[in-house]
């Protein structure tokens, strides 16, 4: 059985030389006719044994691949190309029809000659199409055109001294033009990442135009003190059109696109559309976490006429198979504390969780109280230290998508958009859009607020049993497993299956082991005080029957891990080992912090010490006047002592009389200091003064007498006060 037929291609390889191909046309029990398709002759005719000699000692072989055949759709040829295809199959269609004569030169030289007569084409032509028609395959697209390998597509042409593309019209007002050169496009180039990839979204017209005044001139002139550039004739420069297509032809739709509005545009309207969002995804065990601001007004549930803004809506969605697996409902916006509330009912018993608002289920309704194994957030509640005490502690792994990837999250982010969909027609206080353009004594729609927080966590527990339990995920793919076991596209279905088939990675923990991880960590100290965190101190009766706090004052102070829920710091949990863990409560000496936040507490903490930072001026001012006042007053002091005391009186002496001088002192003292009440009346206004400055010289008369007994008892050597 023959390797080979007709239309068949065989290659002969030569020592030295390249390789020749050749197209077998007909044959027969002892030759065969072929044509080289890479020369321009004519078919020639092989003997077969020579062929299979050829291909038996790897001489020859025989070519799976045929580029040379035209495959191209009927609706997709331009009908111009039809109709020579059309015209050349109809000189040579009889002809062809002829083998093996046709193979002949005698022969077919006649055939020419006379359709030559009868088309009026000449014999050259006609040859042409019987020589395209047989390297080609023989069939009748092998006539079409080659118009597609013209003018070398894509390929840049070299500049030279004749300028290249369509004649300008009006050449003698415009000139002739110039070609685009390596420097001119460095120019281009320049001035596009100058003008046009900005802000600014200058027009691609504005552009040329400041490239031009930039680097198109010929000199400045002065008007009015200004310096006007001078730009070139546009005989010499490179013209618009030049400049569109250099630019189209590098344009950078992700530059433009992130450098004339944001980097967020991009990735949101005009990134690559590839992948799946299941892609890597085998079991549930994979969350992805986000939070959006609920479209809905509330009101507090302490007076109804309170308007409490909107709610924000934490959601925690299997990856897997669209389960929803927790939710918080609160007003943490954007906090890691909303986020570790959600973390936290995707591990609690949602039997016990539902009841909580008044509805009841069965296990079998909601079977989610489960641990991750990986969790997908953005780069918001989940990001810094506040996780890193959840991954080393219970082993879960925390994925952050990059800035402006929703799509990475789509689980969650369909979720957020079912929801509205599903709530936002029956709901009062809805966020209205369209009343963004109101007019005056248009309503405000906030003023419609009716529900509070535990009603609106009613109504998002009921959208996420019917999304659990009923909604179809008309989007969702199905692998050939889930095919074979026609497993319906419903989250609680995929959910059940993926877990009885695949296993899943999640886990179950105790719920306080949970808490403890997911609440933020740090190190507070040991203190005589108490357990110091953040001016704050807390004390519990085993710690302190333990004695830690004497041991600190003896033998130094040491750091203790704890746990804190930033929402309330009145109480905090010291622990090395999470499943033993000892609850402190703020020592009364810090009744101000109870009752407080996080926040609030850090907010305390930085006004005060702003405070007294801005005080240290105010404080380092008043202290030098203290100083110098003091100063001042000492100096005084030494002028009298210089002044009133006496030469003759030894410092041995001085010292030996203080007893006295103090009882002398004390007397004077006593006598100013006494209380006396009297009148303020004009008849004995003028008695008082005069009775005053009595007393005062009698006092002074009466120091001066008790200096000089205390002088003159020299044996006395009492200096006591």
């Amino acid at each position: 059985m023959l390797d080979y037929t007709a239309n068949s291609l065989i290659e002969w390889k030569s020592e030295g030389e390249d390789s020749s191909v050749e197209r077998v046309l007909w044959l027969d029990d002892e030759i065969a006719y072929v044509i080289n398709i890479n020369k321009n002759k004519v078919p020639f005719f092989r003997r077969l044994k020579d062929i299979d000699e050829a291909l038996a000692n790897d001489k020859a072989e025989i070519k799976e691949e045929d580029n040379l055949i035209v495959v191209s759709k009927e609706e997709d040829i331009p009908q111009k190309h039809k109709e020579i295809r059309d015209r050349a199959w109809e000189i040579i269609r009889d002809m062809v029809d002829k083998e093996p004569e046709i193979f002949k030169s005698t022969y077919r030289r006649r055939l020419i000659r006379q359709v030559s007569k009868s088309y009026g084409v000449s014999e050259g032509w006609i040859l042409e199409y019987l020589k395209r028609y047989w390297k080609r395959g023989k069939t009748r697209n092998a006539l079409l055109p080659d118009y597609r390998n013209c003018g070398a597509k894509g390929k840049e042409r070299k500049a030279g001294d004749v300028k290249r593309g369509r004649p300008r019209k009006h050449q003698d007002i415009t000139g002739e033009g110039i070609n685009v050169t390596e420097d001119i496009k460095k120019i281009f180039r320049i001035a596009i990442n100058k003008y046009y990839y900005t802000t600014a979204k200058n027009s691609l017209t504005l552009t040329y135009e400041l490239m031009r005044k930039e680097y198109f001139t010929d000199g400045y002139k002065e008007v009015n003190g200004v310096k006007i550039p001078l730009l070139k004739p546009q005989s010499g420069i490179p013209s618009f059109g030049q400049f569109n297509y250099w630019f189209q032809k590098e344009r950078n739709i992700k530059k433009e696109i992130s450098s004339r509005y944001s980097n967020k545009k991009y990735q949101k309207q005009y990134r690559p559309i590839i992948g799946n969002s299941l892609d890597g995804v085998f079991q549930p065990g994979t969350f992805e976490i986000d939070c959006q601001v609920g479209d809905v007004y509330l009101v507090s549930r302490f007076n109804k006429n309170w308007i409490i803004g909107r709610p924000a809506i934490y959601a925690v969605v299997d990856k897997f198979s669209r389960m929803i697996c927790g939710l918080y409902v609160g007003l943490e916006t954007g906090s890691y504390a909303g986020a570790m509330m959600a973390l936290a009912n995707a591990t609690t018993n949602k039997v016990k969780f539902c009841k909580q608002f008044g509805i009841e289920i069965e296990e079998k309704d909601w079977p989610v109280h489960h641990l991750a194994e990986t969790i997908i957030a953005d780069r918001g509640e989940l990001e810094g230290g506040n996780i890193d005490n959840l991954i080393n502690t219970l082993n879960v792994k925390v994925q952050n998508t990059p800035p402006y990837r929703a799509d990475l999250k789509s689980a969650v982010e369909r979720f957020f958009g079912l929801t509205n969909e599903r709530t936002k027609p029956f709901l009062p206080g809805v966020v209205d859009l369209d009343s963004r353009e109101r007019e005056r004594g248009d309503k405000d729609y906030r003023t419609g607020a009716k529900l509070d927080l535990h009603q609106f966590t009613q109504v998002m527990i009921k959208c996420i049993l019917y999304h659990n339990n009923h909604y179809h995920l008309d989007y969702y793919k199905r692998d050939q497993d889930m095919l074979e076991d026609n497993v319906p596209c419903i989250p609680i279905k995929l959910w059940n299956w993926g877990i009885a088939n695949r296993g899943g990675t999640l886990r179950t923990v105790p719920e306080d082991v949970i808490k403890l991880a997911l609440m933020p960590s740090d190190i507070a100290t040991v203190t005589a005080k108490g357990i110091k965190y953040k001016d704050m101190y807390y004390t519990s009766k085993s710690i302190l029957k333990s004695g830690a706090f004497a041991n600190a004052r003896t033998k130094g102070r040491q750091k203790v891990k704890i746990s804190y829920d930033p929402r309330n710091m009145d109480y905090i949990y010291v622990y090395d080992d999470p499943k033993e863990y000892e609850k402190c409560f703020l020592v009364d000496d810090n009744s101000r912090y109870r009752d407080k936040t996080l926040e609030e507490i850090e907010y305390l903490l930085v006004v005060e010490k702003m405070q007294r930072e801005k005080n240290q001026d105010n404080e380092a001012q008043a202290k030098t006047q203290l100083i110098t006042e003091i100063e001042d007053i000492v100096q005084q002091a030494e002028e009298d002592y210089n002044k009133e005391t006496s030469v003759v009186e030894s410092d041995r002496q001085r010292i030996k009389n203080i007893s006295g001088n103090r009882k002398a002192e004390k007397t004077v003292r006593r006598i100013e200091e006494a209380f006396n009440l009297e009148n303020d009346n004009e008849e004995n206004q003028d008695n008082s003064n005069e009775k005053v400055e009595t007393e005062e010289m009698d006092a002074l008369d009466l120091l001066f007498q008790k200096q000089k007994e205390v002088m003159n008892d020299e044996g006395s050597n009492n200096t006591k006060w």
